[in-house]
């Protein structure tokens, strides 16, 4: 029975670390700061809060099983790991801002697919000033523009394409096209919105996934990456194809900026896939950390892959 038993010990101690490879690997990455180097790797790393989970149940398990060190490391490991996870579920406190209240919201169309009036109602919901449109054909726009949304955002910076690789900007205030986003698969629109007094740079963010080019994904993101001292209060919404658990958009947050969800305390709130259970982060608003956020909401829509993102923001 003791020789039988030696193999059948040796079996469950190798299904145990072959299933703690996920955790060990994610750790190492998310804590020396780098993607993987390709696209299976970005999306582990997207499941970072979840690997929390299994990482203290497989814990769990090991010791239950009287594999010591491996359910030792296997806890420690999901303890690093809540390090990460923690602050995005904790409100930071905002900076003292009394400026020009504005409304951000982005919405991916999914291919342009979006009923255009259930985008003309969330506007109206809620009060929009400032839309980002990620995957605009030009059907969308003839749509949005029947629909009346021209009517209520009339000022308009616009690159329409067919498939995924079209943007715009649609605003309450007047818009000024700039690049700020450099070259992109995905036209990446910026404008400066003039608010009467006060101005605000506006991104349209819509990297390549990273599946379908994971140095382009990455560059595309560091290219938002700007230092908040060397131009004017920004703003960066839309689908990230990136979660907080990336280090590439980790690049962008540590030149100032902050994200909307995480500072108010929702950073773990999923926002694809739309169509199923949502259980990534991929659509952020990023607001320069001068910039206080009042509200932020992740929101249904009918018809995409994605939920929108909104966020109320008051500048210094």
């Amino acid at each position: 029975m003791v020789m039988e038993a030696k193999p059948r010990n040796r079996v469950v101690t190798a299904l145990l670390l072959l299933a703690g490879l996920p955790l060990l690997t994610v750790a190492m990455l998310r804590t020396v700061g780098y993607d993987g180097g390709g696209w299976y790797l970005t999306a582990l790393l997207s499941l970072t809060p979840y690997l929390v989970v299994y990482g203290a149940i497989l814990g769990a398990l090991a010791l239950l099983l009287r594999r010591w060190w491996i359910g030792g490391v296997a806890l420690a490991l999901a303890v690093l790991l809540v390090a990460f996870v923690v602050p995005r579920v904790l409100s930071d406190d905002q900076p003292n801002a009394h400026g020009r209240t504005v409304r951000v919201l982005a919405a991916n169309l999914y291919l342009g697919r979006v009923d255009p009036a259930t985008v003309l109602q969330l506007v109206r919901d809620n009060r929009v000033d400032v839309l980002n449109l990620l995957e605009l054909t030009p059907a969308a726009v003839s749509g949005l523009e029947k629909a009346g949304l021209f009517k209520d955002l009339p000022y308009r910076v616009l690159h329409p394409a067919n498939g995924a690789n079209g943007s715009g900007i649609v605003s309450r205030f007047p818009l000024t096209e700039q690049n700020y986003a450099g070259d992109s698969s995905a036209k990446q629109p910026g404008a400066e919105a003039d608010l009467g007094g006060a101005k605000l740079e506006v991104i349209a963010v819509h990297p390549r996934s990273p599946d379908v080019g994971f140095d382009g994904w990455e560059q595309e993101l560091r290219d938002l990456s700007r230092a908040i001292g060397e131009h004017g209060l920004r703003v960066l919404a839309g689908d990230f194809n990136a979660t907080l658990d990336h280090a590439a958009l980790g690049t962008v947050l540590s030149r100032g900026y902050v994200d909307a969800a995480a500072s108010v305390g929702d950073g773990l709130d999923p926002t694809w896939p739309n169509t199923a259970i949502p259980f990534a982060t991929l659509d952020h608003v990023l607001v320069d950390r001068r910039v206080a956020v009042r509200d932020y909401r992740a929101l249904d829509v009918v018809g995409t892959d994605h939920r929108a993102v909104y966020a109320e923001v008051q500048l210094p």
